[in-house]
């Protein structure tokens, strides 16, 4: 008997449900989180929500669980998000430095995420190659067909929404470097600002390059320090949160020196947890507590192992500072781990 492929899918989709549902283990947390996401989307019938919204959460979590299905076998490599424009030529300035930048990233070790069009995204993807690059594409009705280097590629991912894909980018993301670009590369700027500034992602990298004795972003530069930073919008310290640099090299070493003693960091309870790559020397740990008592709400810091409540079994193993952070100074906090970098 022939079904129409809709009713199948709808058939296929019930099965799950019904398979699935039972074997629901209330003692584990990611069944317990998912049981509730269930009944999230079950008081969407009894709220009455309209089919739009409706459309809107389901074609969102439909993208972020096959995004974070293509991203989990790459969990343990280190990537960064690049952004700039779709327009620069490919012999532009700008597109030579993105493309040696892309090479030199993927060399150390780095895999490389842009938005998968044209002119400093596929620069980017040429140069790190297809085996080292994820795409994270948006529908738009211009622009935006995927580039060669990236086109047909598993890890290539075509986004609906800008809020969703803009999840991925940073989400996935251990460092982030912005080409000069238009409106979108300056949204994904201040984002990548803000989301730092603010401790809504963990501490990363943020570097601004600028072509060889390009000025795009030293004008930036010059506009935040006249108009934000002068008159106190932002504080002195929140420059410590990104570099400006129109030297490859440097934007290198931005990032993969940010990972020399510092790998990451995770609040637990109201304890931040700093993981370190190798151990540091006790007298480091005294002058990091003193140096940066104004940023701590009691105590001092200290060498540990990890907390007992701490996730992620692979890295247990890692030396750790645990310190009572006050979670408003993020620029400090920067200034702290690249102290750590330095020295440790």
């Amino acid at each position: 008997m022939y079904v129409p492929p809709r009713a199948a899918r709808e058939r296929r989709r019930g099965n799950m449900v019904a398979e699935l549902l039972p074997r629901l283990d209330p003692t584990r947390r990611e069944d317990r989180l998912i049981t509730e996401m269930i009944e999230n989307a079950l008081k969407l019938l009894r709220d009455g929500t309209s089919l739009g919204d409706v459309k809107i959460l389901n074609a969102s979590l439909r993208e972020l669980r096959y995004a974070f299905k293509v991203f989990a076998p790459y969990r343990g490599v280190r990537k960064v998000s690049v952004f700039g424009s779709a327009r620069s030529a490919p012999t532009a300035p700008a597109s030579r430095a993105a493309r040696e930048f892309a090479q030199r990233i993927a060399a150390a070790g780095y895999m490389v995420i842009t938005g998968a069009g044209p002119g400093i995204m596929s620069a980017c993807q040429e140069g790190a190659g297809r085996e080292r690059s994820f795409g994270v594409n948006i529908r738009l009705p211009f622009e935006q067909e995927p580039n060669e280097f990236i086109a047909k590629d598993a890890k290539l991912l075509t986004f609906r929404y800008f809020f969703t894909r803009k999840l991925m980018f940073i989400k996935e993301a251990d460092a982030a470097v912005l080409f000069p670009g238009g409106f979108g590369t300056h949204d994904e700027a201040y984002e990548c600002l803000t989301l730092v500034q603010t401790g809504k992602t963990s501490p990363m990298p943020i570097v601004f390059l600028d072509a060889p004795r390009g000025t795009y972003w030293k004008t930036w530069k010059r506009y935040v320090e006249d108009h934000l930073l002068r008159p106190r919008l932002i504080s002195e310290e929140d420059m410590a949160l990104f570099k400006v640099t129109s030297s490859i090299d440097e934007a290198v070493e931005e990032i993969t020196g940010f990972h020399r003693v510092y790998h990451s960091s995770r609040t637990v309870g109201r304890r931040l947890v700093i993981r370190l790559n190798r151990a540091i020397p006790d007298t480091l740990v005294s002058r990091l507590s003193a140096d940066f008592a104004d940023i701590l709400v009691s105590g001092g810091i200290e060498q540990a192992t990890a907390l007992p409540t701490e996730e992620e079994p692979e890295i247990r193993h890692l030396p750790r500072l645990v310190m009572h952070f006050n979670r408003t100074h993020f620029g400090r906090l920067r200034q702290l781990i690249d102290r750590l970098n330095q020295q440790g």
